[in-house]
C-alpha cells in the first residue's frame, strides 16, 4: 500500500514537472537530448521531464534596440558621430535559435556598420536632406543580410548627427547665405513682377482711354455728318419751297400782267419799289449814289416806268405767258 502511494506521488510529480505554459507572444525552443524536439504555442504544454529541456524563450513583440554612438566618414570626406534606434521582431524561432548565437546583437552589429557604409556614399548635404531614404535604405540592406537570422527589421530611425565645430559653423555661414540669397531673389523677383503689373495697368488704361477717344470721335463725327445732311436736307427743301413759291408768284404776276389794267399797276409797282430802293439805301450806307433829279419825283417815276417799257419790249416776243384773247383771269393784282 505504501508502495502505490508512492508510485502515485512520484507519477503525479513527474507529470506535473512536465507541464509548461507558454505566455502569448513568445514562443519556446524544445530539445530532446540535445536535438531539436519542437517548438511550444502559448498555452499549456507537456514535455517529457528529463529528456525534453526549453532551451530559448523567444519573445514575439516589436523590440526597440538603442544603436549607441559610432563615427562615420561622408562622401566628401567629413568625419561625423551617428546614432540611432532601430526596431525588430522575431519572425521565426527557430532560425533564431540555431541561425545565429545572439541574433540581437548580430543585427545590432550589422545596423551599425551598415549605416557606416551608407553615410559614406553620400556626402554631408545629403545626410541632413536625405535622412528618410537613408533609413529606408539601412533598413533593406539589414533585412537582407538578417533573413537567416529569424529576425527582421520593421525600421530605423538616426536619431542625431553631429559634425565638428567649424564644419558645422561654415555650414550656418553657407545656410545663412543661401537664406540671404533667396530673400534677395524674392524681393527682386516681387520688384519685377510688380513693376510688370504696374506698366501693364498703365498699357491698359491707355488702351482704355484710346479707345474710348475712338468711340468718342466716331459718336462726334457721325453726328455731325447726321447733322449736315439733316442741314442739307433742310435746305434743299427750303430752296425746294421757294423755288416753287418764286415759280407760282411769277406764273401768277405773269397772268395778272395779261390782265386789263395789269400793266399800269406793274408800272405803279416799279416806281414804288423804285423810290423803295432809294429809301433802304439811305438807311444802311453812309455814301448813298443819288440821281440828279432828285427833287423832282415824279422825273423819277417816269424814269422807272421808262426802265420797265424797256424791259417789257425785251422779255415780250420770248414771254410764254400770253393768254388767249377770250381767256379771263379771276386773280386780282398782287400788292
Amino acid at each position: 500500500m505504501v508502495y502505490l502511494i508512492l508510485s502515485l506521488i512520484l507519477s503525479l510529480g513527474f507529470f506535473v514537472r512536465g507541464l509548461k505554459i507558454v505566455p502569448q507572444q513568445q514562443a519556446w525552443i524544445v530539445q530532446r537530448l540535445g536535438k531539436f524536439k519542437r517548438q511550444l504555442a502559448p498555452g499549456l504544454n507537456w514535455i517529457v521531464p528529463f529528456i525534453d529541456v526549453v532551451s530559448d524563450r523567444h519573445f514575439l513583440k516589436e523590440e526597440a534596440i538603442e544603436v549607441h554612438e559610432q563615427t562615420a566618414i561622408t562622401q566628401d570626406n567629413v568625419s561625423v558621430i551617428l546614432d540611432g534606434i532601430v526596431y525588430v521582431k522575431i519572425v521565426d524561432p527557430f532560425a533564431a535559435s540555431y541561425g545565429a548565437k545572439n541574433p540581437i546583437h548580430a543585427l545590432t552589429q550589422l545596423v551599425q556598420t551598415t549605416m557606416r557604409s551608407e553615410i559614406g556614399k553620400i556626402p554631408l548635404d545629403k545626410t541632413f536632406e536625405e535622412r528618410e531614404s537613408l533609413n529606408a535604405q539601412i533598413v533593406e540592406a539589414i533585412n537582407e543580410a538578417a533573413v537567416s537570422w529569424g529576425v527582421r527589421c520593421l525600421r530605423y530611425e538616426i536619431k542625431d548627427i553631429k559634425m565638428p565645430e567649424d564644419i558645422r559653423k561654415a555650414m550656418e555661414l553657407q545656410m545663412t547665405a543661401e537664406r540671404q540669397k533667396r530673400a534677395h531673389i524674392l524681393e527682386s523677383e516681387g520688384l519685377r513682377q510688380a513693376q510688370i503689373n504696374e506698366s501693364e495697368g498703365q498699357r491698359q488704361a491707355q488702351i482704355n482711354n484710346a479707345e474710348g477717344m475712338r468711340e468718342k470721335i466716331v459718336l462726334e463725327s457721325e453726328a455731325a455728318r447726321v447733322d449736315r445732311i439733316n442741314r442739307a436736307k433742310g435746305e434743299a427743301e427750303a430752296i425746294l419751297s421757294l423755288s416753287e413759291a418764286a415759280a407760282k408768284g411769277i406764273e401768277r404776276i405773269a397772268l395778272a400782267l395779261a390782265h386789263t389794267g395789269g400793266e399800269k399797276a406793274a408800272s405803279l409797282q416799279v416806281a414804288e419799289k423804285y423810290i423803295e430802293a432809294f429809301r433802304h439805301l439811305a438807311k444802311e450806307g453812309n455814301t448813298i449814289v443819288l440821281p440828279s433829279n432828285l427833287q423832282h419825283p415824279g422825273s423819277m417815276v417816269a424814269e422807272a416806268m421808262a426802265i420797265y417799257e424797256t424791259l417789257k419790249r425785251k422779255s415780250s416776243p420770248t414771254s410764254p405767258y400770253h393768254p388767249a384773247p377770250n381767256h379771263e383771269v379771276s386773280s386780282s393784282l398782287p400788292s
